[in-house]
């Protein structure tokens, strides 16, 4: 990946008049974060190194040099509208002036040749990837786990208070006793490592032991997050170079759970076999320190991880990119981004992103609408809205058991549309009492009239059904439902089976 091992700088004198050198930049923004400018030329051809502390060295394209300026490509991550971007660097005695542009950030830098020293202390440290291996089961995860993430509502601006207010509520709202055991603590805690390279937290989290104590006692679980990358995606220190001794880090603390969002690791690892392996690495490495975590792959659904995310000791992983509080976003995820339901069941799942539900984004019928398709889906249901601003509508909604036990079904059967006409769409889910759950969605604008039969639901004939948002036994004869624009209903029914299932 990098073109140039060694020094390349040397005297002004010598290279006054030369493209080729060394720069550095002593007070570059957070992102990139572009450190450092390399410059060779061998043989007629013009190569070089953008270094950053997100990417590391990104490596120039198609460079062309035009008396003291220099301009080529680079490698626009993010972005896929805009593959690469043109950069230039504009040399002027020992000073360089670079102008680029980079996912989010226009980049405009004065930087200064680079003493050997200079290079040398900015220079990138690979590190090599495992060998990929097979990670065995652990019994974790039997059902999809269920709890509450800081990263919806509070992104990085999220600190040991908050998570402790957040672990109070749970444990004093009836969330806890319904399934919602997890806090988990996403981007924005990392602080500095040490003389050892053990990471810190930050000063908004100034005892993280005591902080896993504390939710302990609750009855709850602490997660916690990373990133295989130099940079996690707020800009916070990542795994890169430490993932083992990280891991037993975050096992010393107490630690129940690590989300491991890929973010600047996708420079590194960028096809199939880097990130499965890389992926591995972590859980090997949370393996290895004795204590259960759950482990969650945030890659986004690239290279199809559901048919390798177990093997790599993965209990849930991300199907999507991330979800918003808009009913568009979120419909577009949970009813096409959801995963392959092959590949969901107990000890691993497909992940449809954390839910909104009280976030204020959408209406009561569209929250519903979210909550019974994470539950059709088999999905992981970690909250992500300020619980102490629960409304008792949402609470109601969050805790109803009827619908949280269709997602816990030991059964561990990811539903699937049976049924699709236009904006509607009946979904279908085999529990293991031999019922069915059965979702009748309206995706339009208008309020619709669904109707589904026995044998949506893979039934000869129905012996009972129950509404289960309105808690309510149903006439076996009631089949057709006025269900609202962005609506649904959702039922449990029973029957006579049809010779063959779904």
């Amino acid at each position: 990946m990098v073109l140039m091992t060694g020094a390349l700088a040397s005297s002004a004198s010598e290279q006054r008049h030369s493209v080729d050198g060394a720069w550095v930049f002593d007070n570059a923004p957070p992102y990139p974060g572009v450190t450092m400018l390399e410059i060779a030329t061998r043989g007629g051809r013009t190569t070089g190194n953008v270094t950053t502390a997100w990417y590391g060295p990104m490596v120039m394209q198609n460079v062309k040099v035009d008396g003291d300026q220099v301009s080529f490509d680079m490698r626009n991550l993010n972005d896929k509208a805009n593959a690469t971007r043109r950069w230039t660097a504009k040399l002027n005695g020992d000073q360089v002036s670079l102008v680029g542009d980079m996912w989010y950030a226009h980049v405009e830098q004065n930087g200064r040749r680079a003493s050997a020293d200079d290079v040398k202390a900015r220079r990138f440290r690979f590190t090599e990837l495992p060998a990929l291996g097979t990670i065995a089961p652990d019994g974790q995860a039997k059902a999809p786990p269920m709890g509450w993430s800081s990263w919806n509502k509070f992104a990085e601006h999220i600190d040991d208070a908050t998570v402790r207010a957040m672990a109070d509520y749970l444990a004093s709202s009836g969330l806890r006793d319904a399934g919602y055991i997890h806090v988990n603590i996403d981007d924005g805690w990392q602080g500095r490592r040490d003389s050892n390279g053990v990471l810190q937290p930050n000063e908004k989290f100034p005892d993280m032991k005591a902080l896993a104590d504390y939710v302990h006692s609750r009855g709850l679980k602490l997660g916690i997050y990373s990133s295989p990358g130099p940079r996690t995606c707020a800009g916070y220190e990542g795994s890169y170079g430490h993932v083992a001794q990280d891991a037993r880090t975050f096992a010393a603390w107490g630690i129940d759970y690590l989300k491991y969002d890929l973010c600047s690791g996708e420079w590194f690892y960028s096809d199939a076999d880097t990130v499965k392996r890389t992926y591995y690495e972590m859980g090997a490495a949370l393996k290895a320190t004795g204590r259960p975590m759950i482990y969650s792959l945030c890659e986004y659904g690239r290279f199809d991880v559901g048919e390798w995310g177990r093997s790599v000791g993965g209990h849930l992983w991300r199907t999507t990119g991330d979800i918003t509080d808009q009913y568009s976003t979120m419909a577009a995820i949970g009813f096409e981004k959801n995963g392959n339901a092959a590949h969901a069941g107990p000890g691993g799942w497909n992940d449809p992103d954390m839910l909104e539900v009280g976030n204020g984004g959408m209406s009561d019928d569209e929250y519903r609408t979210h909550m019974t398709l994470w539950a059709m889906s088999a999905a992981p249901l970690l909250m992500g809205h300020d619980l102490r601003q629960t409304s008792p509508a949402m609470l109601k909604l969050l805790t109803n058991r009827e619908v949280i036990a269709v997602d816990q079904d030991v059964k561990g059967v990811q539903g699937r549309a049976v049924y699709k006409d236009g904006t509607t769409e009946i979904w279908a889910k085999p529990l293991q009492d031999g019922s069915v759950a059965i979702a009748l969605f309206n995706r339009g604008e208008s309020a619709a009239q669904i109707s589904f039969a026995p044998a949506d639901a893979g039934l000869e004939s129905l012996k009972s059904i129950r509404d289960l948002w309105q808690a309510a036994d149903l006439k076996v004869g009631e089949t057709r439902f006025n269900v609202p624009a962005h609506g649904t209903v959702m039922l449990r029914v029973r029957g006579q089976p049809l010779s063959r299932n779904l």
